[in-house]
């Protein structure tokens, strides 16, 4: 029967403790430390969507305001400004956006979604809301076209209707073009979906409708009839006007374009196949793709442009995607890396009537977005400042930091400026609108994404903003495979060897280690100088699983190797020494990849310090790592998969410890593996087993530094008794080994203490344990801690935390610093269990006896490649590593806390008793993904991320839960992936292939978020109409204007049918008002724009009256005169 002891827990609430005996808190644990933390400190919000749109489907400009906007298949809408103001939302019913319209310079957009809906977004306020929807019910939109200045919007069907909505109120007008009434009465066949609808630059009552079959309308508003018919035999994709009205250019299906002048029906006035061979008999050309689009703009000092996508040839067979640019007699085919969702020409003027001047087309591409200066010659592109190219090669992993160093991201910057591209056009930016956030936030903020090719990419996210820093390309340290014949057999991955698969990053020292799909970690050091590396250093490991027949421990040649042996010198160890394939095929000793053999050229920035591969054992794979870690105050990297751990010494360039997981437990493994089938190993030459005593010696003495190792010198085990031989250079032992070993007593754990219930609750991962005998390798935490129980004061250690939620400890012996580093070993030992848990382990960190977190020790950033004679060289060997844990001189009762946290529960251990003082589950029926301790401004705790959605934080040391919202469902993969916590409240995750979304669970960061959002609308003068001339005024000539609110208002047209559509309140008409009122800049910019607009209208009134009272004077005169000419006469007389 079960026993219960209740226990106070800090904030006066009571808890449950562990049903175990050692669970019961000591004297120093009854100490109450005080958390700052509480609930009201969290709340949860989107902060900023970084990256390309993700399945782009539609794009509008605002030509006035500068502002572009792109839609998406899934319903999202991403506005974007100045670099560095952008915007993101989205429509509730998720459908793809097929259509966008700017009310241009009124600070609004109005979306067409395939499902038949309209909206209509307020883009005054930071965060855009919808103000009107309309839902149409009976008909599909097709189209839709909002003249410049116009509050009636044109909604072509595919039926071949045409509807208006008035933006204002967005009601339906019972005016409505029915297309029997467009076209020929004569004509039976119905023309197809309206494609095109825009009204006559010259003539507003005039209105072009373009029809899918090829038919074109010309449609006079004031009659209700059609002017003109224009049939062409191929299908119709769009249409676009010359600005004096008297032309308009059709793009076809057939790869033509056809001119045709309004007052000529008959046939075109000119017929183009820009990319079809011309026959010479005069025959048609041969047909081409389809140009989807076509736009047609006028320049004062030379010859019209006409732009155009698709129109290829069918034989130009893997051809890219081209976008045509034809001015005068010049033809310019420019090829796009991916295929064209849309494009549009950014012109001077907002106004059609007007020589429209063109200065750039930006063009919209499936995964891109390319800008081209029009005005150069070559037609540069423009260097896009937006992060839009995250997704260059997919994201594998991410990792996230808040408030790094401050010296960190201008020395990113200073090596990244280097690898930029030239060749970009000079001009600014076009897209120029909006203006920044006024934020308070300063910490700098780096995020790390690792990608399939091999590349790591260095991001500056401080203040909401994302910009590239530097590019590492992890694949030049292997050998290039220039085609698929080349391709090693060796490879375990298909595509993309190179992937990066984890990523552990010291900021303060800037070293970098990363873990690729082949099986290989590369230590990378920083540096400001450019430098050639000769020989890539190499080291070569046997990570190996395999459990042998127990009943013949000693049977020959059934020791499981370790490690390849470990170079000594500076020459690389690659696996041409040691590499075997036997006659029949099984491949031994060979790693994944090949490392370059010829120098490598390494330029400032990220260079390689040392690469390890693990190797095939016995025609196996190497399984794939599933941890890393790295410390540069000890010189370690270690890393581990299902097979076991490695540490490696990157300054001595030796692997320390090699071992499977089972000799970490030694004689106290808890769970009973089934064995698997027994292998005979491929030994190495000489009868001798290399240096990974992975199934031997569950305490090590390692290694043998350069240099000191004589051709037989003896090294004694302190606790095996076991002599270890070195033999030129290479660590190894005899080969027939009793197996025999235990752990001495005092590194025994202490499996009484357990939680009785563990194996109960654990029942399943201990059933699949049974079934499978693989116990992985999941988290490493570099510490200076008490391992154990007696311990007096601080050892360096390496904690390590596997998938059956069970914590080992490894104690770090480590030699003094200087050039002693470098000549004495480091020993490391395994100390045995200290905690189980619940689940993989995912997270672990040390708090000191305040509550306060312990970072782990740190050597600061130095120039690795200062003159060899020089005084930096001398800085560089008196630099000492810095230690932020407490000195080894602390009296015993100033002990730590460990915060351990599994995929099921969290707990905190106080040191050195061991004894669990806080427990807290998690979650029962789901699992954590992500698990970080992170400073906040208040204090510190642990932030989880759960498979079913949740969010949540819990107080340290206490773990009291702080937060807990059910946030996103994981619904991919790629979130589990690169879900990560940081600092200050901070988190992100990649939510589609293109895009970061970044997220904040901190109150304050919530309060101040609008301060920190950019503006998209700033209040800007529409430019002056074009001037029309003194004859055009004079004859009736330029633009005509149309009164709409007449045709199309309520009084004119009448009601449309109820059925027709339904309107939807938006959520944001209040949200609305708030946003266009808030500023009183803006006010005050607004009022007086709207003062200056009814001033000139006032004035225009008054030239009016004083016109209306002179002709009035004039007139009484007349009449004065005709009165006393006329008085005296009698009637007859007249």
């Amino acid at each position: 029967m079960k026993k219960f002891n209740i226990r106070k827990v800090l904030d006066g609430l009571t808890a449950v403790s562990s049903p175990s005996p050692s669970s019961q808190l000591g004297a120093k644990e009854n100490e109450l430390i005080p958390e700052t933390l509480q609930s009201e400190h969290f709340q949860l919000c989107k902060t900023v969507r970084h990256g390309f749109p993700y399945q782009p489907s539609s794009m509008a400009f605002d030509p006035v305001q500068k502002i572009l906007a792109i839609g998406t298949q899934n319903g999202a809408l991403r506005l974007f400004g100045r670099p560095g103001v952008e915007c993101y939302c989205q429509h509730e019913s998720g459908a793809a956006v097929i259509q966008l319209q700017f009310l241009i310079n009124e600070g609004a957009l109005v979306s067409a979604l395939s499902d038949d809906s309209i909206h209509l977004w307020n883009l005054r306020q930071k965060r855009p809301a919808v103000l009107h929807s309309l839902k149409f019910s009976k008909e599909r939109i097709t189209f839709c076209h909002l003249p410049f200045q116009s509050k009636w919007l044109y909604i072509g069907t595919e039926r071949g209707n045409i509807h208006l909505v008035n933006v204002e109120s967005f009601t339906l007008s019972g005016y409505t073009i029915m297309w029997n009434k467009a076209i020929e009465l004569s004509s039976k066949a119905h023309p197809g979906p309206v494609v095109h609808i825009s009204d006559n630059p010259m003539d507003e009552g005039k209105l072009i409708i373009g029809f899918e079959s090829g038919i074109v309308v010309l449609w006079d508003l004031k009659s209700k009839r059609a002017d003109y018919r224009y049939t062409y035999d191929e299908a119709i994709h769009s249409v676009a006007w010359h600005h004096e009205g008297k032309q308009f250019i059709c793009s076809h299906s057939d790869g033509t374009l056809t001119i045709w002048n309004i007052k000529s029906p008959a046939k075109p006035a000119q017929t183009i196949t820009p990319h079809g061979k011309q026959p010479k008999d005069g025959k048609k050309p041969e047909p081409c793709k389809p140009i989807l689009k076509v736009e047609y703009k006028t320049t004062r000092a030379g010859d019209p442009f006409m732009i155009f996508s698709g129109g290829l040839s069918y034989d130009t067979v893997g051809r890219r995607p081209c976008l045509t640019v034809m001015h005068g007699k010049s033809t310019a085919v420019l090829e796009m890396d991916y295929s064209i969702v849309d494009f549009l020409t950014l012109c001077e003027t907002p106004y059609p009537n007007d020589f429209q001047e063109p200065y750039a087309v930006v063009v919209l591409l499936e995964k891109d977005l390319v800008v081209i200066d029009l005005a150069q010659n070559g037609y540069p592109i423009f260097e896009n400042p937006y992060p839009m190219m995250i997704h260059e090669s997919p994201v594998t992993c991410c990792e996230y930091l808040a408030d790094c160093p401050v010296d960190l991201i201008p020395a990113l910057y200073s090596v990244g400026s280097r690898q930029k591209r030239q060749g970009y056009s000079k001009k600014e930016w076009p897209i120029s609108g909006g203006n920044w956030g006024l934020g308070t936030q300063s910490y700098p903020e780096i995020i790390i994404t690792g990608h399939a090719d091999g590349s790591v990419k260095f991001w500056d996210a401080s203040a909401i903003m994302l910009q590239v820093l530097y590019k590492l390309k992890t694949a030049k340290v292997f050998e290039k495979v220039r085609c698929k014949e080349e391709k090693p057999s060796t490879e375990i991955v298909d595509e993309d060897p190179f992937a990066i698969q984890l990523m552990s990053w010291c900021p303060e020292s800037r070293m970098l280690c990363v873990a690729g799909v082949s099986a290989h970690v590369i230590i990378y050091r920083f540096s400001k100088q450019e430098i050639t590396t000769e020989v890539v250093q190499l080291l070569e490991v046997r990570l190996q699983y395999e459990l042998n027949d127990l009943e013949s421990p000693e049977g020959g040649g059934d020791q499981t190797p370790g490690t390849s042996p470990s170079p000594q010198t500076t020459a690389p160890q690659t696996h041409t020494s040691t590499s075997s394939n036997s006659s029949d095929g099984i491949r031994d000793n060979i790693p994944c990849l090949k490392v370059r053999s010829s120098p490598l050229k390494q330029s400032s920035g990220y260079q390689v310090e040392l690469v390890v591969q693990l190797v095939w054992v016995s025609g196996e794979p190497p399984q794939q790592i599933s941890s890393l870690a790295i410390n540069s105050c000890y010189g370690l990297v270690v890393f581990g998969n299902s097979n076991g751990l490695a540490v490696v010494d990157y300054l001595q360039k030796t692997v320390l410890l090699n071992l499977g997981i089972m000799e970490l437990y030694g004689s106290n493994d808890p769970y009973q593996r089934q064995l698997r089938s027994p292998r005979k190993s491929r030994q190495p030459s000489g009868g001798l087993i290399s240096a990974g005593f992975s199934s031997c010696l569950p305490i090590w003495l390692c290694d043998i530094s350069e240099g000191s190792a004589t051709s037989e010198d003896r090294c004694k085990s302190p606790t095996s008794g076991f002599n270890v031989f070195v033999k030129r250079g290479v660590l190894c032992f005899p080969a027939k080994m009793s197996r025999k070993l235990s752990l001495p007593t005092e590194l025994k754990p202490d499996l009484d203490n357990r939680d009785n219930s563990f194996s109960r609750s654990r029942s399943s991962s201990v059933t699949s344990i049974d079934k499978e005998a693989r116990e992985a390798v999941t988290s490493f935490h570099f510490c200076e801690t008490y391992n154990r129980k007696a311990d007096g004061g601080l050892t360096s250690s390496l904690w390590v935390g596997t998938s059956l939620g069970t914590v080992l400890a490894i104690s770090l012996s480590m030699p003094p610093g200087g050039e002693q580093r470098l000549l004495q070993p480091v020993i490391v030992s395994p100390c045995g269990t200290l905690v189980r848990l619940k689940g993989s382990i995912l997270r672990m960190a040390f708090l000191d006896s305040t509550g306060s977190l312990l970072p782990s020790a740190f050597e600061p950033w130095y120039e690795p490649n200062a003159p060899a004679n020089g005084e930096e060289r001398d800085k560089v060997r008196k630099r000492r590593p810095v230690s932020v844990s407490p000195s080894t001189s602390q009296e015993l009762n100033e002990n730590q806390y460990a915060v351990v946290c599994s995929e099921k529960q969290a707990k905190v251990i106080s040191l050195p008793s061991q004894t669990c003082v806080f427990k807290h589950n998690i979650t029962e029926t789901s699992f954590v993904l992500r698990a970080d301790v992170v400073q906040m401004n208040a204090g510190i705790c642990l932030a989880c991320f759960c498979a079913n959605g949740h969010i949540m934080t819990l107080s340290l040391p206490g773990l009291r839960p702080l937060l807990d919202v059910n946030y996103l469902p994981l619904t991919d993969m790629r979130i589990a992936r690169t879900f990560c916590f940081t600092n200050l409240g901070q988190a992100l995750y990649l939510t589609s292939p293109t895009e970061i979304q970044r997220i904040t669970y901190s109150q304050e960061v919530c309060e101040n978020l609008q301060e920190t959002l950019g503006e998209l609308f700033t209040p800007v003068e529409t430019p002056e109409a074009p001037n029309r001339g003194f004859f055009k005024g004079l004859f009736g000539g330029g633009a005509q204007s149309l009164d709409r609110e007449d045709l199309f208002g309520e009084s004119g047209a009448g009601k449309a049918p109820r059925s027709l559509a339904q309107h939807i309140p938006g959520p944001g008409g209040i949200e609305g008002m708030k946003g266009a009122a808030s500023g009183i800049v803006g006010d005050l910019a607004r009022a007086r724009i709207a003062l200056d607009e009814r001033g000139q209208k006032l004035s225009d009134v008054e030239e009016r009256t004083a016109a209306m009272m002179a002709s009035a004077d004039s007139f009484s005169k007349h009449a004065h005169e005709m009165m006393l000419k006329c008085k005296d006469k009698k009637w007859y007389q007249f």
